[in-house]
């Protein structure tokens, strides 16, 4: 499978008559954008919003985040969710780098939300402050949004997808300012005399309710098996991001399709390694199911001569069980593998920081705790509801606490955990963050 993909970098967006894309500048047609949104009867309200790195403006609750792209085949840029079933991961398609469509809640946040900082200290904590984002605060007449923890947020959510195929059609007919190419030849043709890679993404499924899970061509993935999966087409629209778990430990839409492990693994391969594809697995609340899904990785790594693994968790706590199960069965099995995950301390520190352990997984790099206080001042701007962070269950916040008052201050000021950071602990490969011995 050969997958390319055109970028053009945005540096700078702005609205206008016209959506199109000319030397750096994006322009777009509000009303048009808009229009799109509000294809679904469910969105009762919506704007939009352009916001760039170092603004003072504050952004919750975050639902998800999207990289504008067309596929110039007119094939849809999710298939299964926003158009029919065609596969992915071939032909080329075009992308509006350096900026993203951002998801928010106008009135109601839950469990599974977050914040984005663009300036100022916060700015620090997530990826998304770095891009130019075209942002869409809307609310919808489900009253089943309103009053539920663990929101579904799909009318939301498929508004983004939409949203984001509708820009990335100013490029469509353009010639691209870069090209990245990906091609994976049968494993069987390979002669490639070095250790034999595979990457296994656990990604998250936990809910048995339909509506809540990632998708894989619009499957809930609480409902598959571990699968063998070609990494073009992860990069190429078959994975969308589900509502639920807490935000620092999500991988939104955008994280799938630039997912910087898998884009890793592609520039060693044929140089200090073979990568071999991903093995898709999930994570399950079961028993019985998490013993399933592990049989199933290690079944396809052995089948395949897998030599080493690397394991990503999206989540913690009780997927740890799923996670430290699968790296002891490798192991077990023969096949050195290394972990990717976040940890869970709580807020005295004291608790520990993965669920289940075990001795033979001894190789894990952590990508942060969810459980550290972060404190930010006042933002200027904040699109969205300041109040969801205290008031809906938002993980992370708290609408009052013995020792640290409430999440939100009189004086707009915040106190919440890494958890309610959008995409904070940014496992799937984008993390700068670094270890201190004390």
């Amino acid at each position: 499978m050969k997958f390319t993909i055109g970028n053009f970098l945005v540096q700078e967006i702005r609205f206008g008559a016209n959506t199109s894309y000319k030397k750096g500048l994006l322009t777009i047609n509000k009303s048009e954008a808009l229009a799109v949104v509000c294809e679904d009867d469910h969105i009762t309200e919506a704007d939009l919003y352009l916001v760039h790195p170092g603004d003072d403006v504050r952004l919750l609750p975050v639902k998800d985040a999207v990289e504008p792209r067309i596929k110039l085949d007119g094939a849809p840029l999710f298939p299964g969710v926003t158009g029919q079933m065609v596969q992915c991961g071939e032909g080329i398609t075009h992308a509006l780098k350096g900026c993203s469509v951002v998801v928010v809640g106008q009135q109601w946040g839950g469990y599974q939300d977050g914040v984005i900082d663009m300036g100022g200290e916060g700015a620090k904590y997530t990826y998304f402050s770095q891009l130019h984002n075209i942002v869409l605060v809307a609310d919808t007449d489900e009253a089943f949004e309103q009053k539920e923890l663990q929101k579904k947020n799909s009318a939301l959510r498929r508004a983004g997808l939409r949203l984001a195929e509708y820009i990335g059609s100013a490029v469509k007919t353009m010639e691209p300012e870069k090209m990245e190419q990906y091609e994976m030849v049968p494993v069987a043709d390979r002669v490639i005399p070095l250790p034999k890679i595979a990457l296994v993404l656990q990604v998250q499924s936990q809910m048995e309710k339909p509506g809540y899970n990632t998708l894989c061509y619009g499957w809930d993935c609480n409902h598959m098996v571990p699968t063998f999966i070609n990494p073009n087409e992860i990069l190429d629209g078959a994975m969308v991001s589900g509502s639920f778990m807490p935000s620092s430990s999500k991988w939104s839409t955008y994280d799938f399709q630039n997912f910087p492990m898998i884009k890793r693994l592609y520039q060693e391969h044929g140089k200090t390694l073979n990568f071999i594809g991903v093995i898709l697995s999930n994570l399950n609340v079961e028993s019985d199911q998490k013993e399933r899904s592990t049989l199933f990785v290690v079944n396809m790594a052995k089948t395949l001569g897998i030599d080493a693994a690397i394991v990503a968790e999206e989540g913690y706590g009780n997927p740890d069980t799923d996670f430290t199960s699968c790296l002891v069965a490798l192991e077990d099995a023969g096949i050195k593998t290394v972990g990717l995950t976040n940890e869970c301390t709580g807020k005295d520190g004291r608790s520990q920081p993965l669920v289940y352990m075990h001795e033979k997984a001894d190789a894990i790099v952590s990508c942060g705790n969810v459980s550290e206080l972060i404190e930010l001042p006042p933002a200027k701007i904040v699109l969205g509801n300041l109040q969801a962070l205290a008031r809906d269950g938002m993980s992370g916040g708290w609408a009052d606490d013995e020792l640290l008052g409430p999440s939100v201050r009189p004086d707009g000021s915040i106190i919440m955990e890494n958890n309610a950071m959008f995409c904070g602990d940014q496992v799937v490969g984008w993390s700068t963050k670094t270890v201190k011995e004390f």
